[in-house]
């Protein structure tokens, strides 16, 4: 089983030569509060592309006017239309409209905040770009919304996806496996909560520059493994995933931020995101290990040499994409 987490090492490849970025988690952002009876404010934040908007748009039930927001301006991370609709029926029970969704990879995430009443969180995809406003909106609406956010996100974060495939590539022992990216949720878990009421606030920058440097630290415990010998990482790895989640835990705040949570379900919106990260990891370890089982009956082609060469390789692809992205984010500091 050890031998044949090598052959991982094409994908592994083929993964990272599509993770240009670090963080792939960038969903749109609609906010609409409500000022009167009759009047919203509209918060419309895009995604940024290449400098540019995303090509997608909010569109307001067709009793509000204006139905659309004006062009959007860069806040230099997303682009943001901001104005206020006059709606002569309420919002409930009436479509609102993500057009041009269908033909992104990126979901929008909706708070709907009226005087008097509970406020709605719901999420746009590219498959139901039309969503209708619930008339008696639940907890578990907000739930649902959280968990697939913080599943895709892990999913869809190609750092935090390779601290935990170093971590499959370092670790023996299944279970102890499981044990350790349990203790990385527990960590994350707690500086994301504290980060989130506010108790800690580090800058973002120096955080994404330790969680590329964690990566580095797992591909040098890889290299540095004979066979024979248990290193510390192997035998206790729930140490260092402990300690990694906290700093990683300040990315997932960061990620949070930028999308904002429902403020009168924070504890909810919060569980249901670490409960989606923890599916989302083990999904990702189970889809590994269906890996490792598909090639298993090829390790009696896996010579001593060929071996140490896959593992070699395997631990300065991790090291260099890691290098590459602590050397991208500290350059970046003070910009």
């Amino acid at each position: 089983m050890r031998s044949a987490r090598y052959f991982l090492l094409p994908v592994w490849l083929a993964f990272a030569a599509n993770a240009g970025h670090a963080h792939a988690l960038d969903p749109g952002y609609l906010d609409i509060r409500q000022l009167t009876t009759e009047s919203w404010q509209v918060i419309w934040r895009m995604p940024d592309v290449n400098g540019r908007p995303m090509e997608i748009d909010a569109v307001l039930p067709e009793h509000c006017s204006p139905a659309r927001g004006p062009d959007p301006t860069s806040d230099e991370a997303a682009w943001l239309s901001v104005w206020v609709a006059e709606c002569k029926l309420d919002l409930a029970g009436h479509p609102i409209t993500v057009t041009g969704l269908e033909a992104q990879r990126n979901d929008v995430l909706l708070r709907l905040q009226p005087l008097d009443g509970e406020p709605t969180t719901l999420r746009f995809t590219p498959q139901t770009p039309v969503l209708t406003v619930p008339k008696a909106p639940t907890i578990w609406s907000v739930f649902a919304s959280y968990f697939r956010l913080g599943f895709e996100h892990i999913l869809e974060g190609w750092d935090h996806l390779l601290f935990v495939f170093a971590l499959f590539v370092l670790v023996r022992d299944p279970w102890r496996l499981v044990g350790a990216i349990t203790a990385f949720t527990v960590a994350h878990s707690i500086t994301l909560a504290l980060a989130t009421f506010g108790v800690l606030r580090v800058p973002g920058q120096p955080v994404e520059a330790v969680i590329a440097l964690s990566i580095v630290f797992l591909a040098l415990e890889i290299l540095k493994q004979k066979d024979g010998q248990v290193r510390l990482s192997e035998q206790f790895p729930w140490i260092v995933c402990f300690c990694f989640g906290l700093l990683h835990g300040l990315g997932f705040a960061g990620a949070l931020s930028e999308i904002g949570l429902p403020p009168t379900e924070i504890p909810a919106a919060l569980i249901a995101f670490n409960i989606g990260v923890e599916a989302g990891q083990l999904t990702f370890i189970a889809a590994l290990f269906a890996f490792v089982l598909l090639g298993r009956s090829s390790t009696h082609l896996m010579t001593p040499t060929v071996k140490s060469i896959a593992k070699s390789a395997t631990g300065y692809s991790i090291g260099c994409l890691a290098t590459y992205w602590l050397v991208e984010r500290v350059s970046s500091f003070g910009l």
